[in-house]
């Protein structure tokens, strides 16, 4: 009689104890669905009101004389020799405009913005990249397209502590549009041809939205910018970066101006 007892309450401890058992595995799951729901809201973008924001617009400058463009000899491939352009990009811009500067909010949005869902191109042309300075946000798609008749080498290296991968794939003639993506944010991120040593350009990889590349007379906008103080920056592959600070009013507009070059350059690194 007591064996018998003795195995009833055996049986009713172990039936208790998966019952536990059960209870906070149960508990532990609700805990992780809690978890991952929270880090989930805490990546969703930070919605901003478009009835306050504004524009940030401006110049970069070049001061004194620009230097003659060099040539480049492309007579190591027929076909680019034949179609290509012949000068480097370093130094750009009609007048005293300054080219390919890419200007963004470096601080002070505190926000969250998703990727946009549409890519950006880069095309092979003449043996040169168009454009020379792409400016695009961490996790949107890049498409990069072939239009030459001779095989490019594409060849991002980015910086070694940036987290951004670095890759090299060739593209031939008529080759279907390579798709590639940056995760996180890089400055000039050089890209090259090991096919064609002359062709170079800088992918910009932004945290945010808010920014843009100087056009041929040196102006940007950036537009849909919610009302803050902020720190601008310009950023030229040669010449290095400026900041300035900026504070934009609700609905606001301002605008800024950059100088590289010579003597009376302004505005601080």
């Amino acid at each position: 009689m007591k064996h018998a007892n003795g195995r009833v309450m055996f049986s009713r401890m172990l039936a208790l104890m998966a019952l536990m058992a059960l209870a906070l595995l149960v508990s532990c799951s609700k805990n992780k669905g809690t978890n991952e729901e929270s880090n989930a809201a805490e990546t969703k973008a930070t919605p901003v009101d478009k009835s306050q924001v504004g524009t940030v617009e401006g110049t970069v400058n070049f001061t004194g004389t620009k230097p003659t463009p060099k040539k480049i000899d492309m007579s190591q491939d027929p076909v680019c020799a034949k179609k290509g352009e012949n000068t480097v990009e370093t130094v750009m811009g009609n007048a005293q405009g300054l080219q390919n500067v890419f200007v963004y909010v470096k601080d002070g949005f505190n926000g969250t913005a998703d990727a946009p869902t549409t890519s950006v191109t880069i095309d092979q042309e003449g043996c040169r990249y168009h454009p020379h300075v792409l400016g695009v946000m961490a996790g949107q798609t890049i498409q990069i397209k072939n239009d030459d008749n001779t095989t490019h080498n594409i060849h991002p290296t980015p910086a070694a502590d940036s987290g951004n991968r670095e890759w090299n794939e060739s593209q031939g003639p008529g080759a279907p549009p390579l798709e590639k993506s940056f995760g996180r944010p890089e400055v000039m991120l050089p890209v090259k041809c090991n096919q064609h040593p002359w062709m170079k350009m800088y992918i910009n990889v932004a945290k945010n939205p808010y920014f843009a590349v100087t056009d041929a007379d040196g102006k940007f906008n950036i537009k849909d910018l919610p009302p803050g103080d902020y720190t601008l920056a310009a950023v030229h592959e040669s010449m290095g970066e400026q900041t300035q600070k900026v504070h934009l009013d609700p609905k606001g507009a301002q605008t800024v101006t950059f100088t590289f070059g010579g003597a009376g350059s302004s505005g601080g690194k």
